[in-house]
């Protein structure tokens, strides 16, 4: 190890720095800096040396050339221990260069401008800063790597209790870090510049398609105890947006499994169908519960409703940030997860007494690609966020679903969407009762939402994620006791389907819209 005595700092993300480089200069390490990254420095009083000071020349082209220099690049990748390298910096003055900080421009960010400009897309990306990265991480025996202001403390501690030195592990880890952040920034260029046109303006244009490499980064956020089993390993990872459950904040609670992440999904999922205040009860991924109200505490009761003896042990999603009076009901409750858009501070207080159950805060986020994996290789879809409109509500029966009815046949229609095929829904207005998920026939998911209901049957809607293959399902349904059916459509037996729903004065209605979930 050698004392660190010479760093180059060149910032776009500058959080954190103004201290980094106190610690640095306490330490007795030259700093020397760029453009925007050296008048704050200066602004907060610390000394710092301008790169054109070490080039000899003045940064120019609109800053496109400022590090791309031998006096740069060679006091960063000379190895100290080869003699013919300390012969050649030597011959040309090249001051070596320790630790390289530096983070890129917002490129990403620039790409997700609404209506953002070819040229400017363009000008940020960078090329002197992945440069100075690769040459520090190339180098990392003799030069430390610095791309993330989240490693500033832990670096500027060892540096301060090892007389200014970092250790071959620590250089280490900061050269792998350096190498995937390069490789995830070229990622995200090349994925964007596959949208743009090269007809006409070089404009950035939706993409309708699927790119035809795909190329996907994520950092891990957290090692898990387990799988879906005790004895699978796993691992949750960041997309680096800030958003979704993977960015969640979880505000109390032990430790996320794999299986209450994946729960805590379908439960966000189905309570971001609604704009209406909403409760979902998940079990395995599906809603043993899930209903609207006036107020998240109307919701949850109603939802608890469905059935009580599934909802134990259970993950709950809402699209409302949780009451006092709504957190002092679900507490008595034994659940596993809490996921909200947040939690009023009584309400917190209300849950710190359940150690063990975990609160976490989901911040929004816009839906994306849907990835599966198969044996050597990938499935990739659109996420299923298809809504229906009057246009798409075809009734094919004799009989019109009342205004009542239609709006349990909406709802309905929602939650089944997040049920796993084969699935059927019973509902009213605002409120599940019955729910068949998952059986290998529909007719026995018809049998089994029937013989889950709690609630009484009698004059309740149902929905099916896909058509009926047969007038059996319709026959269960109405022998349960509902008096409409919404469905796709779209069987070769449509007609006996209809007929069997006359027979027995269903309304039906037809949306041209499959849901299916495997």
């Amino acid at each position: 190890m050698a004392k660190i005595q010479r760093a180059i700092l060149s910032v776009t993300d500058k959080t954190g720095l103004v201290d980094f480089a106190r610690k640095l200069t306490a330490l007795g390490v030259e700093l020397i800096s760029t453009g925007g990254t050296a008048k704050l420095l200066r602004e907060a009083g610390i000394t710092v040396k301008d790169i054109s000071e070490l080039t000899g020349f003045p940064e120019m082209l609109d800053g496109r050339v400022k590090t791309l220099h031998p006096r740069v690049h060679g006091g960063i990748l000379h190895r100290r221990e080869n003699s013919a390298h300390r012969a050649a910096v030597a011959e040309h003055g090249i001051p070596p260069i320790d630790m390289v900080v530096v983070n890129l421009y917002a490129f990403e960010k620039t790409a997700a401008k609404p209506g953002v400009a070819f040229e400017e897309l363009i000008e940020n990306i960078d090329i002197g800063g992945p440069s100075m990265i690769r040459s520090a991480a190339k180098n990392f025996q003799d030069v430390a790597v610095v791309t993330s202001p989240a490693d500033y403390g832990a670096i500027a501690e060892e540096m301060s209790s090892s007389a200014g030195e970092l250790s071959a592990a620590t250089k280490w880890r900061l050269a792998q870090k350096a190498f995937a952040t390069t490789a995830a920034y070229d990622s995200a260029i090349a994925s964007t510049l596959e949208q743009v046109s090269a007809h006409g303006n070089f404009a950035l244009q939706t993409t309708t398609g699927f790119p035809q490499t795909l190329r996907l980064s994520f950092h891990k956020t957290m090692d898990l105890r387990y799988g879906e089993n005790p004895h699978q390993k796993a691992a949750m990872y960041s997309d680096g947006s800030g958003t979704g459950v993977a960015n969640g904040r979880q505000l109390q609670g032990k430790e996320l499994s794999y299986n209450n992440i994946v729960d805590l999904q379908a439960a966000w999922d189905l309570a971001q169908e609604f704009e209406e205040p909403v409760c979902a009860i998940i079990k395995h991924t599906n809603p043993s519960g899930s209903a609207t109200g006036k107020d998240l505490l109307e919701a949850y009761k109603k939802a608890l409703e469905c059935d009580p003896v599934s909802a134990f042990g259970g993950v709950i999603g809402v699209n409302r940030i949780i009451d006092v009076a709504t957190a002092e009901e679900m507490a008595k409750l034994f659940l596993e997860v809490i996921a909200a858009p947040g939690f009023e501070p009584a309400a917190r207080e209300k849950f710190a007494a359940k150690k063990n159950l975990r609160l976490v805060e989901v911040p929004r986020s816009a839906p994306g690609w849907v990835l599966k994996n198969i044996s050597g290789g990938m499935l990739l879809q659109d996420a299923d966020v298809r809504p229906l409109g009057e246009s798409d509500l075809k009734v094919v029966t004799k009989r019109s679903p009342t205004s009542e009815e239609k709006r349990a046949l909406l709802f309905a229609w929602k939650v089944c969407k997040h049920v796993k095929s084969n699935a059927i829904v019973y509902a009213r207005d605002g409120q599940t009762v019955g729910v068949g998920a998952g059986q290998m026939s529909r007719v026995d998911s018809c049998k089994i939402g029937a013989m889950k209901a709690v609630l009484p049957l009698k004059g309740t809607v149902a929905a099916s994620d896909a058509f009926f293959p047969f007038p059996d399902g319709v026959e269960e349904i109405a022998r349960a006791g509902a008096t409409a059916i919404i469905q796709p459509g779209g069987s070769v037996r449509d007609q006996e389907v209809i007929e069997a729903a006359d027979r027995h004065g269903l309304a039906m209605i037809f949306t041209g819209v499959r849901h299916f979930r495997h």
